[in-house]
């Protein structure tokens, strides 16, 4: 019922613009009439102008208008309108997309593509009119009023939305005149162009949530070949008003590159696309069509877009913002998820969606290595119990938060692969092996999680200028109409790169991320990067379904999740950060680096304990570092102060803990026992400090995220450095395990 309303409430506002329209037109007519018989003097009637065929208020001065938008598209496809330079990174050859350009300088951002298409034009024709199909940031595209142009060509009134790519600025929307017609050789033109009018639009208020951008002559040429299929032409030039976004992200509305990647070769990827489904070229994955695939990548996009974006007419209202650490949460209490997913398989709520976004400035990281990592890595951070929470939820099973379930993931992770697609995006089935600790766990969650994952703007070479990573939990079953809640990474690259070795370089820091987090590489030389060479914004957005009587707790584990997150990223930018390849000062002797700390700590413990913690033999150098990092006891060091807070832990120790190394920092020794461990820990430092050591009975822990934890024993011990001083205590549990 509510969708019979919806539409017909969408026709009548149709009919209420065309009406609107026609009223001004004949308004115009009366106001020109008026003018001339009112005034009968003789300078009147020489002076006085007659109406211009040129006004937008009637179908000849659109048309006029329409024209001479058309000649300045053509001579921006075709000619030298503009000054087009080749896309930075973007290397032709056999595989290539086309020839793609970018303006070098001119009002605005434009990109120019041209490619050879083995389809007709009239078919390419209706697939580049639909915006929707190929363009992933069309939110929205209405086409308001339509009639003949007396020449055979088409005249189209289109309002347009557009998704904001960041959290940190307001989307934008279009109001456009598009003209389609033929030219003498057969060849099919649609030129667009924006019209004058801010307020115009399908529903005023949701109108306030954009600013009106405006789109310079712009459009498609599409030629007939010979032997068949055609030749594209294609233009894209707008002026996103960059001067209404905050100063540090003006970068991205003045990068006729994104504009680029986002529109141009998106449009050519789809056409090429489709070309190679009708030739039959394009293999079928898993049983599934295509167009079904296709399917899910526009959706794994839209979601994430409505979740960055929180329009208030898709349900959404901000709930509250953290300052602090700039997190934004938003709640959305929609009772049905195909309002959300567009998924046909309507999925009843009980509570609602929650999101929680933040954004974040990268120096010095390529963008398309982080999403790399992020993706290869998903241990280093994604939460294990927050998938499987997530999971069982969008299943519709009954589920509970992490922390009151012992489940863990065992390690094992498979990917399926659903394809790469003309733009280098991949599609994939993301398997993670979890298994329950009790048999009410397996009786209630997933011993399996299966997540629904694009990833793209991961080539070097492709001169993209955005990266993504979006997943969602899925039926294992993967029905064609499954439900999903997307979430993920956005990385939008700011500034150009200025040093060619910085990607080589960091990749090499990837294959042992532990030990470089604070290890100097000794070959990276002959590359000197300022904190100005590269900047990026990454936009994180992850979405919760939730009962309304857990909303509180929700938030909570959201917002703890977000921070773990954004930890976690600040950990993998330090490691692979060309920065941190070279020119590091030195660290203080209150300050060592991870190699020292190893080896002190080691070096300890034989000196207190007489034996040996790691239990082969190694040889010096970054090897003690990895053979700590990887033992598989939870070692951990504190510092010495009234209130000691951690400073190392091994894989183990951060599995343990449920943290990264950066939030390590703000873990507290005491926060980590209960009140018995307390009182037993009153009694542990004292006999450390005095006889160097002390063991430390089986009990419980806790994590951050409040899961206990135990153990069968634990030892203590002081890490002495090479004066002979004491830097910190370290303990090492053992056979730990969540209970």
């Amino acid at each position: 019922m509510n969708k019979l309303l919806m539409e017909e409430n969408e026709r009548l506002q149709k009919q209420v613009s065309q009406l609107v329209y026609e009223n001004g037109y004949m308004r115009q007519q009366l106001q020109n009439v008026t003018a001339t018989t009112t005034d009968t003097r003789c300078d009147s009637l020489v002076a006085t102008p007659q109406p211009s065929s040129r006004t937008g208020n009637n179908p000849i001065g659109l048309l006029s208008i329409a024209e001479e938008a058309k000649g300045e598209f053509l001579s921006k496809a075709k000619g030298t309108a503009v000054d087009w330079v080749q896309i930075p990174g973007m290397k032709p050859g056999p595989d290539s997309v086309g020839t793609v350009a970018i303006s070098h300088s001119c009002n605005g951002v434009a990109a120019r593509a041209c490619s050879l298409v083995s389809l007709e034009p009239t078919e390419i024709m209706e697939i580049l009119k639909d915006r929707q199909s190929w363009f992933r940031d069309c939110r929205k595209l209405e086409v308001f009023a339509k009639f003949p142009a007396g020449n055979g060509g088409i005249l189209e009134l289109i309002y347009m939305q557009v998704y904001a790519p960041t959290t940190l600025a307001p989307a934008r929307d279009f109001w456009t005149l598009r003209y389609t017609s033929s030219l003498e050789d057969g060849s099919l033109v649609v030129c667009e162009r924006s019209m004058s009018g801010s307020g115009a639009g399908p529903n005023p208020s949701t109108a306030s949530q954009f600013v009106r951008a405006k789109m310079l002559p712009s459009g498609y040429l599409i030629r007939p070949c010979e032997g068949g299929g055609s030749i594209i032409h294609i233009v894209d030039h707008l002026d996103l008003e960059a001067w209404s976004v905050p100063e540090v992200l003006q970068p991205l509305y003045k990068s006729s590159k994104l504009v680029a990647q986002k529109m141009t070769v998106a449009a050519l990827h789809h056409i090429r696309q489709i070309a190679q489904e009708t030739s039959g070229d394009v293999t079928h994955t898993l049983g599934k069509q295509p167009a079904v695939l296709r399917a899910f990548r526009q959706k794994l996009s839209r979601g994430f877009n409505d979740a960055i974006n929180g329009f208030n007419d898709d349900g959404w209202s901000l709930m509250q913002i953290d300052g602090a650490e700039d997190l934004i949460i938003s709640v959305n209490s929609a009772k049905n998820l195909s309002t959300i997913s567009n998924s046909t398989a309507a999925l009843s709520l009980p509570g609602g969606i929650l999101c929680v976004k933040a954004a974040m400035l990268l120096q010095n990281v390529s963008p398309s290595l982080m999403v790399r990592f992020l993706r290869e890595h998903r241990s280093e951070w994604a939460d294990f119990s927050v998938d499987a929470y997530a999971a069982a939820s969008l299943r519709g099973d009954s589920f509970a938060l992490p922390g009151l379930s012992p489940s863990q993931f065992s390690g094992n992770q498979t990917t399926m692969s659903l394809g790469i697609t003309a733009e280098n995006e991949i599609l994939e089935i993301i398997q993670l092996e979890g298994h329950a600790l009790s048999q009410e766990e397996a009786s209630v969650m997933w011993r399996n999680i299966h997540l629904l994952q694009i990833c793209n703007g991961v080539d070097d070479n492709a001169g993209e200028a955005c990266s993504e990573l979006v997943f969602s939990p899925i039926d294992e079953m993967f029905p064609d109409d499954a439900p999903i809640l997307p979430s993920g990474f956005r990385i939008l690259e700011l500034d150009s790169k200025t040093c060619d070795r910085q990607d080589m370089l960091a990749a090499k820091r990837m294959m042992n991320l532990a030990s470089n987090l604070e290890v100097r590489s000794s070959d990276a030389t002959g590359c000197t990067a300022s904190s100005s060479d590269s900047r990026s914004v990454l936009i994180i957005a992850f979405q919760f379904l939730f009962e309304s009587h857990l909303q509180g707790n929700v938030v909570t584990m959201a917002r703890q999740y977000a921070r773990n997150v954004i930890s976690s990223v600040q950990r993998v930018a330090m490691a692979i950060t060309p920065s941190g390849l070279h020119g590091r000062p030195k660290p203080t002797s209150g300050s060592p680096e991870a190699l020292t700390l190893a080896r002190w700590i080691c070096q300890s413990y034989s000196f207190h304990l007489g034996d040996q913690l790691l239990k082969s033999n190694y040889h010096g150098g970054d090897s003690v570092l990895k053979q700590l990092w990887h033992h598989q006891d939870a070692i951990l060091c504190c510092s010495l102060k009234l209130h000691p807070v951690f400073i190392f832990a091994n894989q183990a120790g951060l599995d343990m803990l449920e943290t990264t190394l950066v939030a390590l920092q703000d873990v507290s020794l005491d926060k980590i026992f209960d009140e018995a461990g307390r009182k037993a820990l009153c009694n542990v430092v004292p006999q450390v400090m005095q006889q160097g050591f002390a063991l430390v009975p089986a009990g419980i822990g806790m994590s951050t995220m409040g899961r206990h934890v135990s153990f069968e024993q634990a030892i203590a011990w002081k890490v002495l450095t090479e004066e002979n001083t004491v830097h910190c205590l370290a303990f090492a549990f053992i056979n730990w395990s969540f209970v």
